[in-house]
């Protein structure tokens, strides 16, 4: 691992480091790469995404998950954890990594979350498609099984892994921070490694930038867990070296190991995912067999005509026309059909939904789709204060709900 070295990050939650310092810090030590894995969230994904691109450092965006030992849905103690997790570090190589990623995350809020956000074998198998894995740290399931010399375990994680992700997409975590657990486990895990021909990466888990800052990391933890510093049983890190090391730093500590070195270097180079900004993207809306996004709207407009003014006279037919072309023409079909559904589904549960209120009460075809509940026709409101062909720009309706 030369100074051209990827810094593959087991961790910035709860850190001190502000991520324009982390950018600035990886430019000292001329890493051409930097990877954000928060424990279980993606929070911080984009802004790092974004200002790393800037600063010429290649972002690889991941995320270290909490994997339930048992089901996602069970909510007991596990195993003699509390919050029934172990932990796994998950890279996105591409955009349907991404994606999958995002997919794992969300379910793990949604689904599987006791203390923690938790996912499970089951849900990872369904979205592994371009993301790359590493095993872990102590608290990983890999990690658990070596420190209790369980060798059969750790083999059996390791192969569930590799028959999901590829076994080129399964790489053997190492670390050191000054701790005898994690040598120990390096002494578990290279043997597997090289039995199971798993490769092996060292990485750095950074929870503060400068190896000075661990005080200031102290007492944000206090904060997070509702200590103070003068308690004696607060939650404190067992070492003080969770900062950004430089290249040289990790020689010193992985020398006699140089292929977890340059595998830094490979994964990196592995790891490409493409985001690109500043373009809307709307949700797809399914329609029925037969029919565009622009004929169903027309559709549903037409029906929601007749409903509102039972035989329509030639000034609505002509404006509703005029309004479905201009959507039409400017693409926001889809857009429409979106928020009629979710309106509609709103109503049809009984969930209080307001008139409409802003410009989008202008809109003929939206008072026809029950959008809005405002007759722009009987207070002569413009369309075109809503939607205008010569000033194109997403349409806003504001709509109000019930919040409960």
């Amino acid at each position: 691992m030369k100074n051209r070295t990827a810094a593959l990050l087991a961790n910035m939650a709860a850190t001190a480091s502000l991520m324009d310092g982390l950018i600035a810090k990886a430019k000292e030590y001329r890493m051409p790469a930097l990877a954000l894995t928060d424990h279980g969230n993606m929070f911080g994904a984009i802004d790092f995404f974004a200002l790393a691109s800037k600063e010429g450092i290649k972002p690889i965006v991941g995320c270290e998950l909490y994997m339930a030992p048992g089901s996602r849905f069970e909510r007991t103690p596990q195993d003699g954890q509390y919050e029934g997790a172990n932990h796994i570090t998950l890279l996105c190589r591409d955009l349907s990594g991404y994606k999958n990623l995002i997919k794992l995350v969300t379910a793990g809020y949604l689904e599987g979350f006791y203390y923690k956000p938790r996912i499970d074998h089951e849900l990872f198998a369904q979205h592994g498609e371009g993301l790359l894995a590493l095993s872990g740290c102590l608290n990983s399931e890999l990690g658990r099984a070596l420190l209790d010399s369980d060798e059969a375990k750790a083999a059996k994680t390791a192969k569930f892994y590799m028959d999901v992700l590829g076994k080129e997409n399964y790489y053997l975590e190492i670390q050191d921070h000054g701790l005898e657990e994690q040598r120990t486990m390096v002494r578990g895990a290279l043997p597997l490694a090289k039995r199971l021909g798993i490769p092996v990466v060292a990485t750095n888990d950074v929870h503060y930038l400068n190896a000075g800052d661990h005080r200031a990391h102290e007492v944000l933890l206090c904060v997070q867990t509702g200590k103070t510093m003068k308690d004696a049983d607060r939650w404190r890190f067992s070492s003080q070296q969770f900062y950004l090391k430089s290249a040289e730093e990790m020689r010193a500590l992985f020398g006699e190991v140089p292929d977890a070195l340059r595998n830094t270097i490979a994964i990196a180079e592995r790891c490409n995912l493409e985001l690109s900004f500043g373009k809307i993207r709307l949700p797809k809306y399914a329609v029925p067999d037969g029919h565009t996004l622009d004929s169903y709207l027309r559709t549903l407009a037409e029906e929601g005509l007749r409903t509102r003014y039972g035989l329509p006279g030639p000034e609505a037919i002509d404006r509703l026309n005029r309004e479905l072309e201009v959507i039409k023409k400017m693409g926001f079909a889809g857009y429409f059909l979106v928020v009629w559904d979710f309106i509609s589904y709103a109503r049809s549960r009984g969930i209080p939904v307001g008139p409409g209120r802003g410009s989008a009460a202008g809109s003929l075809v939206a008072y026809s789709l029950a959008i809005t509940n405002i007759d722009p026709l009987k207070y002569g409101l413009l369309f075109e204060r809503f939607l205008n062909p010569e000033r194109i720009s997403m349409p806003d309706m504001d709509i109000d709900f019930c919040d409960e």
